[in-house]
Formats: structure tokens, C-alpha cells, sequence
């Protein structure tokens, strides 16, 4: 069991974060061998960059968010898709090193056709749908997109599993594993936590910490909580993560979204939201 810490983003990525990831899953009841630093593999991301450069796969994109939007047409995540038409920019002197522009990925004009281990059809043509994926960012950082499949890859990663936000991306990364010549996982994608206005129940959107659930519930009640949410028991009985292992089953965890409610005494799941 590793920890990878995804800290490419150095905006969003401080060492008090970090640690307060940490002490929130161990105080959960999750625990790992080993820690693995994302920005400790720069030489593997590199050598990615570089595949792409000489099979002519990389090119510098100078457009802005505005004109993604000015575009008017929506990708599958609700954001704008990107419509390539910086596709036709060479790198200055041939050498992604030298740009000091966000490049992108230029994929195959074809379908990936997939369909996960919950059934979900994530079949896109992403390089229309979503449009050729930023692989390094303005700021010199490796894009989420292309570090999460070289180090799945590097990792031998042969199962993701992960909320349903991110579907929308797997063929984006599949198609870039392809370019790379890396093999692809299987996939399953799980139902989330919603609050009331749609979003997904995060931090990052405002949400319910982990400092205010602890104040309130205990780390066993907290999961028994969750498990008998998700299906894996009839009631909210008190219970830790490695408990659940020996009865775990897919077949009968949730497929539905559940909308949440915290009123700042207890967390509630929404029966009439949809």
C-alpha cells in the first residue's frame, strides 16, 4: 500500500497540507507502507516530454481560457473544450525546454472506445471532445493528465479506482498512455458525496472539514457512517476500514450519487434529492 502525494500543482501543494492529509487518513484508520513524492519522478515526467517531442506529438499553446470559452463549445466535464488550434505551432528551436508556454499533447483523431467495471461507457473521442490535453502547465509543472498515467504506469498500476468526477478523463489518458506506449488499467468509477447544490462534497468547494467531523464523530462511527451509505452494511454501526475488507463486495455498494447535509451537529443524507 502506497501514499502517493500528487504535489506537481505548487499553488495548491504546501508541506502544512500535506501533513494534515496524512494525520486525517491515519486518525480515519488508513494506513500504507510507503509514501511516494510525485515530484521525486521529474526525470521519468521528462523523458515523457521528450517521447512526445520526437514522435511530433508536442505543441505550444498560447491560447487563453477566454478563448476556450469564446469557442462555445461544451466538453464533457462542463468546461470548455479546447478546439486544437494551436495545433500548427512548432516548438521554438525544436526544443520543449526552450518554450515558455503551456504545451499540449496532440492525440489521435479517433475514438477510444471503453467501458468501466461499473458498466459506465467512458467512450470519447477526447482529442474533439475534450480537446488536446495540456501536458505541462505556464508555470513549468507537469499536468495532472500526463503525471498520473506515467506514474500509474512506472508504479504498475493495473486498477484505478476513483469518483465519478473523473470519468470524464479516462480517455483522455488512455489516448495518452497509447502515444506513450504504456499499457492500460481497468477503471471503475464510484458514486460521490453531493451537497445540496451539485457540487461534490470536498474542501475545496467549501465543505465540511475534517477538523469540524471530528469535533463531532468518532473515526469508527464516522466510517460506519459512510459504509452504510455506501451499501456495505444495513445500518450505521460503528466500524473501521480493515473491518469492512472481509465482507467488501462491489455488487453491493451504490451506483447513485447521495446529496449530504452537514448543519453543523451531524451529517444527514438527503432522501428527496435525486
Amino acid at each position: 500500500m502506497a501514499l502517493r502525494l500528487e504535489n506537481l500543482d505548487r499553488q495548491r501543494s504546501t508541506a502544512a497540507l500535506v501533513s494534515a492529509m496524512q494525520r486525517d487518513l491515519e486518525w480515519f484508520g488508513l494506513s500504507w507502507d510507503t509514501v511516494v513524492i510525485q515530484d521525486q519522478f521529474h526525470d521519468r515526467h521528462e523523458a515523457a516530454l521528450d517521447q512526445l517531442a520526437a514522435a511530433g506529438r508536442l505543441y505550444p499553446c498560447r491560447c487563453s481560457r477566454a478563448q476556450r470559452r469564446a469557442a462555445g463549445r461544451r466538453a464533457p466535464d462542463g468546461g470548455w473544450a479546447y478546439d486544437n488550434r494551436c495545433r500548427g505551432r512548432a516548438l521554438p528551436g525544436g526544443d520543449w525546454r526552450a518554450c515558455d508556454e503551456p504545451l499540449r499533447a496532440r492525440l489521435a483523431d479517433e475514438p477510444v472506445r471503453l467501458v468501466d467495471d461499473s458498466g459506465l461507457d467512458l467512450t470519447q473521442t477526447p482529442a474533439y471532445d475534450m480537446g488536446d490535453p495540456i501536458v505541462r502547465r505556464r508555470d513549468g509543472a507537469i499536468a495532472y493528465h500526463l503525471a498520473t498515467v506515467v506514474d500509474d504506469a512506472a508504479a504498475g498500476v493495473d486498477r484505478v479506482v476513483r469518483g465519478r468526477d473523473l470519468a470524464t478523463s479516462t480517455a483522455t489518458q488512455v489516448a495518452l498512455a497509447g502515444l506513450l506506449g504504456l499499457p492500460v488499467p481497468s477503471y471503475r468509477h464510484h458514486f460521490l458525496l453531493l451537497e445540496t447544490r451539485g457540487d461534490k462534497l470536498a474542501k475545496l468547494h467549501g465543505a465540511v472539514g475534517a477538523d469540524e467531523l471530528r469535533a463531532v464523530y468518532s473515526a469508527e462511527a464516522l466510517c460506519g457512517l459512510l459504509a452504510h451509505w455506501a451499501g456495505l452494511q444495513p445500518t450505521p454501526k460503528p466500524c473501521t476500514p480493515t473491518a469492512l475488507l472481509a465482507t467488501f463486495s462491489w455488487s453491493t455498494v451504490r451506483q447513485r450519487d447521495l446529496t449530504v447535509i452537514w448543519d453543523g451537529q451531524q451529517l444527514t443524507a438527503d432522501p428527496d434529492a435525486p
